[in-house]
């Protein structure tokens, strides 16, 4: 573990960093490779080896160690947050290495923490899950959620407890459900199956001993209260049914038992009102089941007295004084209701079979009225009558009963309706439906107890106060749209106000318009009463407002119309047809600013008038694409002409230079033109070719003149080393003619000039010496000065000893040209001319004035002039 700690300084390899290194100056130095560095690593490496673990001891060795691995091998053995913390605040600007470990330590220890936390808070939910009566699955798996998130591995145990225990009550809540379902399915099956009356007892005391044991159960609260009512209403209809049956049994067997006893008595001790008032006292029988037994006994019953001796019809007395005698009763006819009596009797029978109980007490009044009438039943009858009207009751206190436990559950229904977050309008309905119900319940079942009503409309009203309030606002808000609608109306009145008086633009009218239909489209629901005036009148301001807006708008379509033939018209080969385009398109622009017109109108003629634009902008593409092949042509045609005059430029000579520029400037000229992008650089490169084709004939022309400078030089110093000789000054010879002859031929002017006064000089040598050489003294002031013009006008330098004589001559030369208007062209003109003056005129020169000449000369020729 600690062999690293042991190496000498020189181990490193090479591009390791040395050991120390981010640590301060001090240590680097203190761990260098001094003398006594490696007997102090060695002595505290020993140290570190005794630690053996002691978080106390190592954090004491880190404070106190000066060399850095020896400090992040002992941080190795620190783990206490209060440890971490103090070793972290010691090293924090001291070893980066430690104290980087260390924030490493702290922060999972940190973290571990806040999921211990966060793991006991959850634990601590589970248990209260546990101790909650009431347990959902949606608990459970929200606590499942928050536990997979959570790292506390030493809290799983528990947790796992806590939750096996949360899964087992989950599970007696499924069962309990499940056998609950199961038990009132088959409560509802008993009814149908064919048992007797005691099975039937039984069966229904098992459900109802196991439904008493689930209620009792710890899981109980989880059972749907709904299915626990309907279970009590089922098996209390059933307990009814049972109770009816033996209650049945009980009246078949005293009928039975008072028939049996009857008819043992004698026919003498028997009395038939008595027998019919002790029949009527017996229990009745209500139940369908028991009717046919209870029509036998009935028969038994009628037999019985009719078995019974009849009493004799006593004799009517007959009026002392009647117009018409009463006529007796046949012997034998007895009383008795009419058929109408005996019909609605039956109707009520089938009524009360169909459990139609309002229609069956309609029908017992209309029974009622007609005994009212004094009707007489016979005794049968009226046994008939009262069994059907203790059916009706017995009913009537059924349906009553029942009637109360639904408007139980009614108020049940109604209470849950505010947790049920329902729409308004469905909540109102709900509602609605509550109290229909409730109508019809008082109709079935009678009138309500009145503390049950209070309770129903209480319920009935805080239900329905949400579905109020929002009504409420909904009346507000039509309202407050009726009075929109109505500012609506006043605001196009009052823009009809302007266009009447020439107030209005039609570009505001437009707006207006649109705007106003806009808005009356968003208004909102207004009440029905409101709707159909406010619509009446908006319809006619609109329509006010619309009709000369519409015959604007027609003079409009007709201008765009224009606008459109006007752009189909254009010559697309015109060079101002953008131009054109470009108008027209700005006329569109203001004609759509001033009055826009309707939508569907506006993108129709824009869709026209864009199309017949792209047209014309294809069209000149076209005629665009074709000119620039033409252009292309004719870029390639004057390239060609500027690569001509770039490789003629090389061997041109000044006598076809000439001819070649002319020839191409003239071929320029003749090609067209050439696409814009590239005609600065076409022109440029022309240009550039010309004048290339320029230089190298003006270097031409100046060497040609240069050469002809110096054969003109030589000349002249032979025609004035001759007309030294004239005048004596220089040596007399022979060969002049030669020498003359020996020398390159001049242009034909400057020749001509020099061979007349050569001749001249010659002809003085053999005769009129003396005078020529007078002539050749008197001319020297005259060259003197026509040499310091000719320098003026050339702009050489004439010497400082003429300065004088030279500002003189200029200022002389100055006003001669002022008065003459002499121009450059005429200068250089002046000054060839000169220049062959001086060349004609003999004078006798010294070499001062010889070599001004020359220099005059070579100026004037290297210029071209």
């Amino acid at each position: 573990m600690f062999e690293f700690l042991f190496k000498r300084p020189g181990d490193n390899k090479p591009g390791d960093k040395p050991a120390g290194q981010g640590a301060q100056p001090e240590q680097a130095a203190s761990s260098g490779s001094g003398s006594n560095a490696a007997p102090q690593r060695a002595l505290q490496a020993e140290k570190l080896s005794r630690i053996q673990g002691d978080e106390a001891a190592a954090v004491e060795f880190i404070l106190q160690c000066e060399f850095s691995e020896l400090r992040l091998a002992a941080a190795e053995f620190v783990h206490g947050p209060e440890l971490l913390e103090r070793v972290h605040t010691a090293m924090r600007n001291t070893d980066r290495r430690v104290a980087k470990l260390m924030q490493s330590r702290l922060d999972a220890h940190r973290h571990r923490e806040s999921e211990r936390r966060r793991g006991e808070a959850t634990l601590e939910q589970a248990r209260g899950l546990l101790k909650d009566e009431l347990l959902t699955p949606n608990h459970v798996a929200d606590l499942d959620r928050k536990w997979t998130v959570i790292a506390a591995p030493e809290l799983q145990e528990e947790f796992a407890g806590v939750r096996a225990a949360l899964a087992q009550r989950l599970e007696a809540q499924v069962q309990l459900q499940r056998a609950m379902i199961d038990r009132l399915a088959a409560l509802r099956r008993l009814p149908g199956e064919p048992l007797s009356s005691d099975e039937l007892a039984a069966r229904l005391e098992a459900l109802t001993r196991e439904q008493a044991e689930a209620l009792q159960a710890a899981e109980h609260p989880s059972l749907p209260r709904s299915l626990v009512a309907e279970f009590g209403l089922e098996a209390q209809k059933l307990q009814a049914s049972l109770h009816e049956i033996e209650a049945g049994r009980a009246a078949l067997a005293a009928r039975e038992t008072f028939i049996t006893e009857q008819q043992a008595r004698p026919v003498t001790e028997l009395n038939a009102d008595a027998l019919r008032k002790e029949w009527h006292r017996l229990p009745q029988l209500a139940q369908p089941a028991h009717r046919e037994a209870a029509a036998a006994l009935q028969q038994r019953f009628d037999a019985l007295l009719a078995s019974l001796p009849q009493p004799e019809a006593r004799k009517p007395r007959e009026p002392k004084e009647s117009p018409k005698p009463k006529e007796a009763k046949e012997p034998g006819r007895s009383r008795g209701a009419d058929q109408h009596f005996l019909d609605i009797m039956d109707a009520m029978e089938a009524a009360l079979q169909q459990g139609s109980l309002g229609t069956a007490a309609e029908l017992d009044k209309s029974l009622k009225e007609a005994r009212e009438k004094g009707m007489r039943l016979t005794p049968a009858q009226s046994d008939r009558l009262a069994h059907v009207r203790a059916e009706l009751k017995r009913l009537s206190d059924w349906a009553r009963w029942g009637g109360n436990v639904s408007r139980e559950e009614l108020i049940k229904t109604v209470e849950a309706l505010p947790t049920q977050n329902l729409a308004m309008s469905e909540l109102a309905k709900k509602v609605g439906s509550m109290r229909e119900r409730w109508k019809a319940l008082d109709s079935l079942s009678g009138a309500a107890p009145k503390s049950l009503w209070e309770r129903f409309d209480a319920a009935c009203t805080a239900a329905y106060a949400p579905a109020a309030a929002h009504f409420r606002h909904l009346a507000d808000e039509r309202h407050a749209n009726a009075a929109r609608g109505q500012a609506l109306i006043d605001e196009a009145n009052a823009e009809i106000g302007r266009l009447q008086s020439g107030e209005a633009e039609w570009k505001h009218v437009a707006g207006t318009v649109q705007r106003l239909r806009l808005a009356w489209s968003h208004l909102g629901a207004i009440d029905r009463k409101d709707k159909k005036r406010l619509d009446a009148l908006f319809t006619d301001a609109l329509n006010t407002l619309q009709g000369p807006l519409e015959e604007q708008r027609k003079g409009e379509m007709a201008t765009r119309e224009a606008i459109i033939e006007e752009a189909a018209a254009i010559d697309p080969h015109d060079r101002h047809a953008i131009d054109i385009m470009r108008a027209l398109q700005q006329r569109w622009q203001e004609h759509a600013r001033t009055l826009p017109l309707e939508r569907k109108s506006e993108q129709a003629l824009w869709q026209r008038f864009r199309s017949v634009c792209d047209e014309v902008f294809r069209r000149r593409k076209d005629s665009m694409h074709e000119a620039d092949i033409e252009r292309r042509a004719h870029e390639a045609a004057k390239e060609a002409i500027s690569v001509r005059l770039e490789a003629a430029a090389t061997d041109v000579t000044p006598a076809t230079a000439g001819k070649l520029l002319r020839d191409a400037a003239a071929e320029w000229q003749a090609i067209g033109p050439v696409p814009r992008a590239h005609e600065a650089r076409v022109e440029k490169r022309y240009h550039a070719a010309v004048a290339q084709v320029q230089q190298k004939l003006e270097a031409a022309r100046r060497a040609a003149g240069v050469a002809q400078a110096g054969q003109l030089r030589d000349r002249l110093r032979l025609v004035q080393e001759l007309e030294h000789a004239v005048a004596g000054e220089g040596a007399a010879e022979s060969d002049w003619e030669a020498r003359w002859n020996a020398l390159p031929p001049l242009d034909a002017d400057m020749e001509r000039t020099l061979r007349n006064r050569f001749d001249a000089a010659l002809r003085a040598m053999h005769e009129g010496r003396e005078t020529y050489g007078q002539l050749l003294e008197r001319n020297r002031d005259k060259l003197l000065h026509d040499l310091l013009r000719a320098e003026i006008r050339a702009g050489i330098d004439s010497g400082a000893e003429f300065a004088r004589e030279r500002l003189k001559l200029q200022v002389e030369v100055l006003q001669s040209s002022l008065k003459s208007g002499h121009k450059g062209g005429q200068k250089d003109s002046g000054a060839g001319s000169q220049l062959h003056e001086l060349a004609a005129l003999p004078a006798l020169l010294d070499a001062r004035t010889a070599s001004r000449i020359e220099q005059l000369f070579l100026r004037l020729a290297r210029e071209g002039k």
